[in-house]
């Protein structure tokens, strides 16, 4: 399946089906009419155009550098449905963004300084928290803390846990289908919404806040939007899973040899703490050098090791039952040389250091430079394997090149990010070798029967790979859902397909 993209100004479609040419947006200086609608729907200090506005106009990593026609703020579904129908009748597209923390460029504009970028920062109510049912309705700009927060002032756990959850909303949490912490014990963002409220690309309101575990009426609408990066509507409010809160949470740390173990390891946890086991994360050992280099104030409380594991169990018995069960999971490690030492947290502030160093990894790297970014998933099996070939191919290609692999070993999710030698240019070094450093590592993924793109999406950054890559017949099908809602291509356009 060929990568090319479409010409400038149409919309991609399946084979055999017409493209519809856009409609030509106004350039900057001929937007005035667009402009003064726009205030009018949402209010004159809530349409930026002109000044400074990369807050919004460049990514997380800084990468992605885009130019909007103007940033426009709505604080009400029925301001974003009127946002849709404006820019629909002036043939301007929009890129929604929540708070963007995205990591491959889906949610930032391009720099034709022809597109909306549509925040949703103003939504983040809280609409309803329902106790006995257990879920929560919230707007789609909800930074994820907060929700947290709010399920915890109800004596309940939301438990979507991210290292940006201080900045990420919950509407790009589903609209990339987000992993994170926890997802070994409560799945994906998808798992975690029972319902959605959504405004279409015709600026309608599909209202789906439902708050059903069991709703067998036709196609799943929800799971079509989560996942779908703003390219098919746009999420402005969720109904969210909630879950009594552990009476019990323990948390420790453990050094290993070589990835063989620590698959054996959560093997082992698996088998004694079942759905008590929450978390189960791997770091090697130059992604924890980083950390100690960049932020040494953080303590590091065993000594180096190949491999570094973070474990983490849930209970809903007291403390010193399940601290006893933990301890006798580390104790049977140890006899069975599975792990080499750990410790265990002895306070929820001991606990929350220890996922301080893990969650330092992503900001370590980016205060070394700027690296090539994977977001892989592979059967857990096939990890050890994986890493031994991938790490002896990319050394013998790029000698001195660094690997940062970490990641969520549980559900099979790596960070499996490849830095310059010492002394290079990063930017140098990525723009020679990226495009040859991800073709080692995705044909080793898909050798494997794995995934380019665990939890981050697919965004601009790995458009044309999963062109390139994707069964042709799923792409056909996912041009197939585009085409038919949104045939003015305003969502979003060239992301994802």
């Amino acid at each position: 399946m060929s990568s090319a993209q479409p010409p400038e100004g149409t919309r991609s479609a399946p084979q055999g089906q017409r493209q519809v040419p856009l409609r030509a947006p106004p350039r900057p200086g001929q937007a005035g009419p667009l402009l003064s609608a726009l205030r009018s729907a949402v209010g004159d200090a809530n349409v930026m155009h002109g000044g400074d506005l990369s807050a919004w106009e460049r990514d997380w990593r800084k990468r992605w550098n885009g130019k909007a026609l103007a940033v426009v703020r709505p604080g009400s579904t029925v301001e974003v449905a009127a946002v849709v129908k404006l820019c629909l009748l002036h043939g301007v597209s929009i890129v929604p963004q929540g708070g963007n923390t995205g990591l491959v460029g889906g949610g930032v504009p391009d720099d034709s300084g022809t597109q909306i970028l549509l925040s949703l920062q103003r939504m983040h109510r809280v609409r309803h928290v329902d106790r006995a049912n257990l879920t929560m309705t919230a707007d789609a700009g909800c930074v994820l803390q907060a929700l947290q927060a709010a399920a915890d002032d109800n004596g309940l756990l939301f438990p979507l846990s991210l290292a940006a959850e201080g900045s990420c909303t919950i509407g790009g949490n589903l609209a990339t289908n987000a992993g994170g912490t926890q997802v070994l014990r409560y799945g994906n963002a998808r798992e975690l919404c029972l319902g959605l409220e959504v405004v279409t690309a015709q600026g309608e309101i599909w209202d789906g806040l439902t708050g059903l575990r069991k709703d067998n009426t036709g196609y799943d609408l929800r799971d079509l939007m989560i996942g779908s990066e703003g390219t098919l509507g746009i999420i402005t409010g969720a109904t969210l899973k909630l879950f009594p809160r552990p009476a019990a949470s323990l948390t420790a740390l453990a050094i290993t040899q070589d990835l063989g173990q620590c698959v054996a390891l959560l093997g082992l946890a698996q088998a004694r703490l079942g759905a008590g086991l929450t978390g189960f994360e791997v770091m090697n050992a130059f992604s924890l050098s980083l950390v100690k280099q960049h932020f040494p104030q953080l303590q590091q409380p065993l000594p180096a090791a190949p491999w570094t594991v973070l474990i983490e169990c849930a209970d809903a018995e007291g403390q010193a039952q399940a601290r006893m069960r933990f301890e006798a999971l580390l104790e049977a490690a140890l006899e069975a040389n599975l792990i080499d030492d750990a410790v265990v947290a002895e306070s929820l502030a001991q606990s929350a250091s220890l996922w301080h160093l893990r969650e330092s990894i992503p900001l370590a790297q980016s205060e070394e430079g700027l690296n090539v970014k994977h977001d892989i998933a592979l059967p857990v099996s096939a990890i050890p394997s994986f890493c031994t070939q991938t790490d002896e191919a990319l050394g013998l290609a790029f000698p001195g090149a660094r690997l940062v692999n970490f990641g969520h070993l549980g559900d099979g999710n790596l960070h499996y990010n490849v830095q310059c030698p010492p002394g290079a240019q990063a930017a140098d070094f990525l723009a020679r070798h990226e495009h040859d450093i991800n073709r080692i590592v995705f044909d080793a993924v898909q050798a494997a029967s794995g995934s380019i793109s665990a939890e981050h999406g697919i965004g601009v950054l790995k458009r044309d790979e999963l062109a390139s890559r994707k069964s042709p017949v799923a792409l056909q099908m996912m041009r197939a859902i585009k085409l038919a809602l949104d045939p003015q291509g305003v969502l979003n356009p060239n992301r994802v397909v």
